[in-house]
C-alpha cells in the first residue's frame, strides 16, 4: 500500500472506501436531448472508477430544473434505465458512486424551459454581472418568476423522488447541490431571497427550503447515504448574502442532526468551474469544516501535496480533484506512482464528442 494518506481507507456513510480521492460532480453535457445517460458517459465514468468516491455530474430533478441542453435527469423511467449501465461501469470493489441532485433555479432561461416562460426562483431578482450561455452566444439573464408555495412543495417532492430514482438506478447515495448559486443557495442568500412568507426574511425561514428538501430525500434514503455540497465563499452567479459566515455556520451545525454521509465544501477562490481571486471576507474552509461532526470532503484547486496536507491537518477526510481528473482518467494511479500529469484541454469541456472527454490517454507503460 502507498504511504500516502490519500490511499488510507476511510468510512463514508454506511461503508468503507479504499481511498480518499474523489471525482467531484462535473457537468460535461454528454446526455441525450431528453436527459438520458449515454454509452459515452458510461466510458467516461468507467475510466475514472479508481476514485474512492465518484459523484456523478449534476442531475436535474425536473424538466424545469435544467439550464442547458444535454444534462442528465432522474425524473423518468427512461433516465433511470439509462443510468444503470453507467453506474455499473463506475463501480469496483472499494469505491462508492453517488449522484448529485440539481435544480438551477434562476440560472435557467426561457429558451430551455418546457413552457417557454422565464425560470422560477425564490424571488423575481435577475442575475447581474453574468450572462447566460445560449447556443447563439452570451445573452442577459432574465428576471425569474417567483415560486408559489405550492410550486416550492412540488420541487421539494421532486428532490425526494429523484433520490428514490437514484437508488433504483444503482447509485450508492446522493449529494444535494447547495453550491454555485443554484436554487438551494438562492433560498439561503438574503441578497437573492426577498420573500415575505415562511421561506424568506429570517435566517430560519431562508433555511426552510433546504431542510424540507433534506427531509424529503432522507424519507427515501438513509441519511448516511446523503451528502450536501456548499461553496460558502463564492459569489459566483451573483450569490450574495450579507453574512455568509453566520449563514453557513448555522446551516452546517444544524446538519449535524441528520448523521449525513458527508459535507462537501468548495474552497474559496473557486468560481463555478474556474479560479477567482479570494475575497477579503472569504471564510476559511478549516473554520466551517470544524462545525461538522462527520466526514468532510474538500474540493477546489488542490494537487496531491496540498490534498495530503488537508488530510494530515484534519480539515478534510477526502479531497476532490475536478480538472485534474478530467485530463487524467487514471489520476489515483498517477498519484500512487508519482507519475506526470496530463494537461487539461479546454476543448470539449461542455458538450461534444469523445474529444476532450474520453480521449485522454492512460499512463505510459514505462511508469507501470
Amino acid at each position: 500500500m502507498s504511504d500516502s494518506r490519500l490511499f488510507h481507507p476511510v468510512r463514508l456513510g454506511d461503508r468503507h472506501i479504499e481511498n480518499r480521492i474523489v471525482l467531484p460532480p462535473l457537468t460535461r453535457s454528454r446526455a441525450t436531448s431528453d436527459g438520458s445517460a449515454t454509452e459515452l458517459m458510461r466510458e467516461y465514468y468507467a475510466q475514472r472508477s479508481g476514485a474512492g468516491l465518484i459523484i456523478a455530474e449534476g442531475t436535474v430533478v425536473t424538466p424545469q430544473a435544467s439550464a442547458y441542453a444535454n444534462v442528465p435527469g432522474l425524473f423518468t423511467d427512461e433516465q433511470i434505465n439509462a443510468w444503470r449501465p453507467v453506474v455499473e461501469a463506475s463501480k469496483r470493489v472499494g469505491n462508492a458512486v453517488y449522484c448529485q441532485l440539481w435544480h438551477v433555479g434562476r440560472q435557467s432561461h426561457s429558451s430551455v424551459q418546457p413552457d417557454g416562460l422565464p425560470p422560477q426562483a425564490p424571488s423575481p431578482v435577475a442575475i447581474k454581472g453574468f450572462s447566460y450561455r445560449s447556443p447563439e452566444g452570451r445573452i442577459p439573464y432574465e428576471t425569474p418568476r417567483e415560486l408559489t408555495t405550492d410550486q416550492i412543495k412540488e420541487i421539494v417532492q421532486a428532490f425526494g423522488t429523484a433520490a428514490a430514482n437514484a437508488a433504483k438506478a444503482g447509485f450508492d447515495g446522493v449529494e444535494l447541490h447547495g453550491a454555485n448559486g443554484y436554487l438551494i443557495e438562492q433560498f439561503l442568500d438574503d441578497g437573492i431571497n426577498f420573500r415575505t412568507d415562511e421561506y424568506g426574511g429570517s435566517l430560519e425561514n431562508r433555511m426552510r427550503f433546504l431542510f424540507e428538501v433534506l427531509d424529503a430525500v432522507t424519507e427515501q434514503l438513509p441519511a448516511n447515504k446523503v451528502g450536501i455540497r456548499f461553496s460558502p465563499s463564492s459569489d459566483w452567479m451573483d450569490a450574495i448574502d450579507s453574512d455568509k459566515r453566520t449563514l453557513f455556520s448555522t446551516v452546517i451545525r444544524r446538519l449535524n442532526n441528520y448523521s449525513l454521509a458527508y459535507l462537501h465544501l468548495v474552497e474559496p477562490g473557486i468560481a463555478g468551474s474556474t479560479n477567482a481571486a479570494k475575497s477579503d471576507d472569504s471564510i476559511p474552509t478549516k473554520e466551517l469544516a470544524a462545525h461538522f461532526d462527520g466526514t468532510v470532503i474538500v474540493t477546489g484547486g488542490h494537487d496531491k501535496e496540498s490534498a495530503e496536507e488537508l488530510i494530515k491537518s484534519g480539515v478534510a477526510d477526502l479531497v476532490g480533484f475536478g480538472r485534474l481528473f478530467i485530463s487524467n482518467p487514471d489520476l489515483p494511479e498517477r498519484f500512487r506512482l508519482n507519475a506526470p500529469l496530463a494537461e487539461l484541454n479546454s476543448h470539449g469541456l461542455y458538450g461534444g464528442t469523445e474529444r476532450g472527454y474520453t480521449d485522454y490517454p492512460r499512463l505510459d507503460s514505462r511508469f507501470l
